[in-house]
């Protein structure tokens, strides 16, 4: 069986608390985009991981589509499988790519040999891998809260609209971009400022992380500032960066955007 994990953006990072253990409480929206990795899983003789596509650094064992099928075989009957991931997202961007990945080898898993998982239950598995991973079990547009894990739906009208992610293959140290961070309960709810159109989001809806991320980086605010010169409705930093997106209400060229990787898409999952 065949499936394409794909990226998701924040719309919003606010970081409300510090908990006590250690983690941090969130305020967010999570917005599926079309920008895909592929996966595919056969049974086999023996487990095996391949990869193709961007080069995952760190050993195998490692990776979270290892983690997941580790995960679920502990639990229930299924046979050893060859999974190969044609890597396509790219890391460290703050997409999400990898909590994809996981989170799309439990259901394929779960639909390949009829486990019978609920979504409830698929959800429950894939916050053990991480925070960001049951997101992707339902994989619409939902509010964020507590480490990212407790999720509402939100319907956003972004029809007419297209997303533009630029990715300028920096690195963003998580502890860099969590230095800099002091929680506070955002000044504005993020849940109906999004139900208004996009053009009433730049300067109020924000991302926590951009005044650290851009004093490190300034080359991540510039992609920022160019994506609203080229007519961008709202443009912002997703996740703890570098990759950062605008919404678009017109066409844009983005042949304007070159020596960057950058994706482009009408169509919102």
């Amino acid at each position: 069986m065949i499936a394409f994990p794909n990226a998701k953006i924040n719309i919003g990072l606010n970081i409300t608390s510090k908990r006590a253990d250690g983690y941090h409480n969130l305020s967010s929206c999570f917005l599926p985009i079309d920008w895909k990795d592929a996966l595919e899983i056969i049974p086999a003789d023996e487990f095996e991981f391949t990869s193709s596509g961007l080069d995952i650094p760190g050993d195998s064992s490692g990776n979270l589509c290892v983690k997941a099928y580790e995960l679920l075989k502990e639990k229930h009957d299924i046979p050893p499988v060859k999974m190969h991931l044609h890597k396509v997202i790219p890391m460290g961007a703050g997409l999400g790519g990898g909590s994809a990945d996981g989170a799309f080898v439990l259901k394929l898993l779960n639909d390949q040999f009829e486990i019978g998982l609920t979504k409830n239950q698929l959800e429950a598995y894939a916050k053990t891998l991480g925070a960001d991973c049951p997101f992707f079990i339902d994989n619409k547009p939902k509010l964020a809260t507590g480490i990212g894990e407790v999720m509402e739906d939100i319907s956003i009208d972004l029809s007419g609209y297209s997303i533009v992610v630029v990715f300028p293959g920096i690195h963003v140290s998580t502890k860099t971009a969590f230095s800099g961070i002091t929680p506070k309960e955002p000044s504005y709810d993020l849940k109906a400022i999004l139900l208004q159109s996009p053009k009433t989001w730049q300067g109020t809806v924000v991302n926590d992380f951009e005044e650290t991320v851009f004093a490190a980086h300034p080359e991540i605010q510039k992609i920022k500032a160019q994506l609203l010169d080229l007519g961008a409705d709202y443009a912002s930093m997703t996740g703890t960066g570098s990759a950062v997106f605008g919404v678009f209400g017109d066409s844009v060229d983005i042949n304007l955007l070159k020596g960057q990787v950058v994706f482009s898409s009408g169509q919102l999952l």
